[in-house]
């Protein structure tokens, strides 16, 4: 019998042409997967901020700047139509082409996640990317309040990383007790579902709290009530970073997909001091999906 997945609504936000073929490619074959539709925002980015101007020289500079956005906004949505070439007729599609200022990018995308299952974006770090990247992620997760899956950059040509979205084999999910894995573990689900198994991954537990004498135990529990394959792997700190270790694992297990809670601390103390959600994304070389 066919298993019928739960996404249904998937959206991928174009905001450069260069991470277009990544992020629409990845989104299609989840799409696919999933038998849903696919919903691409191309949006351009209005950087005009006037803090004072002479007279008659404000107008001028709005106007170059909308020109510019909207500009940016078509070659955003060339590129998504071009990375959907050659892509299965069966793939139910539509694009919006859309303007935001540099301030509302946020309330733009974040309206847009709303009403979808999943979000899935390329990778928001390294060379040739811009804040728009990192700044709809954040907008997804935060605003919007949808589960995010980041694709590394060389999706578009992996056939076999891009088969293995909709049917991961085996899955990495980080648990640390916190709300934000919960919520990843539960918007993950679908994806769960069909994999062969899953690996609840716990770093260094600590000595006291609910689950100091089975951790992951209870969320291992969850996971098998809902027809999933899943084991519990309790590993040190061996490494100064918790993304490090989490890397390492997925490699030796040959993990085709992570799951993740999202910005455990504000986004300003992530970005001040660094973080687990930076840090993994920064070298993510299998699709991470995250929730907050």
């Amino acid at each position: 019998m066919e298993v019928r997945m739960g996404y249904k609504s998937i959206l991928t936000v174009v905001t450069d042409p260069a991470s277009a073929s990544a992020a629409v490619s990845a989104a299609a074959s989840l799409a696919l997967g999933c038998d849903a539709h696919l919903d691409i925002l191309a949006l351009g980015v209005d950087q005009a901020q006037i803090g004072y101007s002479y007279i008659g020289a404000g107008a001028v500079l709005t106007e170059y700047s909308l020109e510019e956005a909207e500009a940016e906004a078509k070659a955003a949505a060339a590129a998504a139509e071009a990375a959907l070439k050659g892509c299965d007729p069966a793939l139910r599609w539509s694009m919006d082409t859309a303007v935001a200022e540099m301030g509302g990018l946020t309330a733009v995308v974040g309206n847009a996640a709303s009403f979808v299952d999943v979000v899935v974006q390329a990778r928001p770090y390294g060379q040739g990317q811009t804040y728009r990247a990192e700044a709809a992620v954040e907008a997804a997760l935060f605003e919007g309040r949808s589960a995010v899956l980041i694709v590394p950059a060389g999706v578009a040509g992996d056939a076999a990383m891009l088969a293995s979205l909709a049917a991961p084999k085996r899955v990495l999910l980080a648990w640390n007790q916190s709300s934000e894995a919960l919520a990843a573990a539960k918007a993950a689900l679908p994806l769960l579902k069909r994999a062969e198994l899953v690996d609840v991954t716990v770093v260094d537990p600590p000595a006291r709290g609910p689950e100091r004498s089975d951790p992951g135990g209870l969320l291992c529990q969850y996971l098998v009530r809902h027809g999933i394959r899943a084991q519990v792997s309790v590993l040190a700190k061996t490494a100064p970073k918790v993304s490090e270790i989490l890397a390492r694992h997925a490699r030796e297990e040959g993990c085709d997909l992570m799951v993740m809670g999202a910005y455990g601390h504000s986004r300003l103390r992530e970005a001040v001091l660094g973080g687990a959600t930076r840090a993994v994304l920064e070298s993510a070389e299998i699709p991470v999906l995250m929730a907050h």
